[in-house]
């Protein structure tokens, strides 16, 4: 069983990195299925079937975005209870995080499920592709209860520390997913929705895995008696995680509007971004790995009143962040149609060409979209998720801004500056509201201390 970690006390760079690495190796992995849908679809099912699946993609975000987000609000308290050496509280909060993610996560499934084709076609995806996007949408989101169990049970495993024991549980995942795509696709010719059923089978043997892991764990030991609604606590687990959740689905919206300008320019557009954004989304995982530290320590540190310690994280995740950017710029630049390579066969030498000129714009802007990711999730870590919200409604503005007017008359060209455009629009509200939030923390812990 692996230890939990307390972020309250030791160098604050050890720290965050011990916990860093592992998350970013098991965030890799998690690419590491989701590639795997790309390059099987792509390879063996055609260039239409892997723009069927990549039309899907802003809509997945808004509907699971909004779950992911919310579970990862629910995480909150929980790391701000173990800062605080409060178990008993942590196991509440933990508890009643599990059953309002199962009984939200039941209802937004079933909703979703039934109207998926509907948005499918409110963002006028090409009816060339449009029945790939649909079969495979469409399990994805049966598998809805399955996404939200898994994602508030590694949060709630991150939030004491541990971030090895998730990395396990993704590598068992990404190996299922693996098999199962090859097995689906290619001996029971299921099309695209195996794809999608490796996945949600996949995440679904990682919550098991994780729900065993609770059972046992040392600081939560649950009983059948501690399987009971608190209204306290749902209220403050609602209030972290509906406004975390709805800040993801807010910045969805910009990206479906996107989407649909994307649309409008056809399958091979789609297919390129679609491309593109397989291998963005690989170079994101350090990014990825890096908010989720400063969230875990950002939560730790405040329930232990340790602002020093904040300040002091935050310097070190932002020079680490910015020497990742400009070596992820070169890794792209020098590299990009290689990678690209992989996910389509190499006779689709436009859909490449375009996909390359895509992502060396996307990482040109790579140090915005890091500063993002280390200003929102401190925001959201040390609990002031509600500031989040605006910071994706700037992202929202300025894709949907470029979707209904610059898309229209520049084409491509507008669509690969749409996505650092809303970086940069929202550092300009994340930023000032960080320094805010640090000055009123400081301003409240003098006055408790008077």
């Amino acid at each position: 069983m692996a230890k939990t970690r307390d972020m309250t006390v030791g160098s604050p760079i050890k720290l965050i990195f011990g916990f860093f690495l592992p998350l970013l190796f098991g965030l890799l992995f998690q690419q590491l299925y989701n590639a795997v849908d790309t390059v099987v679809v792509g390879r063996f099912l055609g260039v239409n079937a892997l723009a069927g699946v990549g039309a899907t993609g802003a809509l997945n975000f808004l509907i699971l975005g909004f779950c992911t987000g919310t579970c990862a609000g629910f995480a909150i308290p929980v790391a701000q209870k173990f800062g605080e050496h409060d178990f008993a509280g942590l196991k509440r909060y933990a508890v009643n995080a599990i059953m309002i993610s199962v009984m939200f996560s039941l209802v937004v499934g079933t909703i979703v499920s039934c109207l998926c084709r509907t948005f499918l076609e409110w963002m006028g995806t090409p009816a060339d592709i449009i029945d790939d996007a649909f079969a495979y949408l469409f399990v994805i989101f049966l598998g809805i209860p399955v996404v939200m169990l898994y994602n508030v049970l590694f949060g709630i495993i991150r939030s004491m520390g541990d971030s090895r024991t998730p990395v396990l549980y993704l590598i068992i995942a990404s190996l299922i997913n693996v098999v199962l795509d090859l097995l689906f696709i290619l001996v029971f010719h299921t099309g695209v929705e195996g794809a999608a059923i490796a996945t949600v089978v996949s995440q679904a043997v990682s919550a098991l895995l994780c729900m065993n892991y609770i059972r046992h764990s040392q600081v939560l030991i649950i009983t059948k008696q501690d399987w009971k609604l608190d209204g306290q606590c749902c209220k403050q687990l609602l209030g972290m995680g509906l406004p975390m959740g709805l800040q993801y689905s807010i910045t969805a919206i910009g990206s479906i509007l996107l989407q649909t300008g994307i649309n409008g320019l056809g399958s091979h557009a789609v297919a390129a971004v679609s491309t593109g954004n397989k291998v963005t989304q690989v170079i994101c995982c350090p990014l990825d790995a890096l908010g989720t530290t400063v969230a875990t320590y950002g939560g730790q540190n405040i329930g232990a009143k340790k602002l020093d310690r904040i300040s002091k994280g935050m310097t070190s995740c932002l020079l680490f962040g910015t020497l990742y950017s400009i070596v992820a710029y070169f890794i792209i630049r020098y590299l990009g149609p290689t990678l690209l390579s992989l996910f389509v066969g190499p006779e689709e030498t436009s859909v490449i060409e375009q996909a390359q000129y895509f992502i060396v714009r996307w990482v040109t802007f790579c140090i915005p979209l890091m500063m993002v990711y280390v200003f929102r999730f401190m925001i959201q870590g040390l609990g002031f998720s509600k500031l989040a919200v605006f910071a994706g409604v700037f992202e929202m503005l300025a894709r949907g801004l470029i979707s209904l007017f610059w898309i229209p008359a520049a084409g491509f060209e507008a669509v690969c500056y749409a996505s650092p455009v809303a970086w940069i629009a929202a550092d300009v509200f994340l930023i000032p509201a960080y320094l805010g939030v640090m000055k009123k923390l400081r301003r409240d812990l003098s006055a408790t201390a008077g």
